[in-house]
């Protein structure tokens, strides 16, 4: 994962994980479990997910291509990890009781 395409297919990992969350936010909207009483949680991982995406651009226009891609790894990391966990999930096809 050398260069720019690298970064391309960071960003676009990060932004496959932001989509997900921003869904989650949308639905709790929906339905009413995003409220007053959690609204600020909800704001702040927004504006950092917001904030990792943009900064990682500013940071990539800048000259500073290995730390925006140091901090689209704080996206994509956990965005992988679960993904192989709900891969695992499904191919063992655990017994839960």
């Amino acid at each position: 994962m050398f260069g720019i395409n690298a970064f391309w297919w960071l960003w676009g990992g990060a932004a496959l994980v932001a989509a997900v969350i921003l869904y989650f936010f949308l639905i709790g909207l929906a339905d009413g479990s995003v409220s007053s009483f959690n609204a600020g949680l909800w704001t702040t991982i927004l504006l950092v997910v917001g904030g990792i995406l943009l900064g990682s651009l500013v940071l990539r226009s800048g000259g500073h291509l290995g730390l925006a891609k140091g901090i689209l790894w704080l996206l994509v990391g956990p965005g992988l990890l679960y993904g192989l966990f709900l891969i695992i999930i499904l191919i063992a096809n655990p017994r839960w009781n």
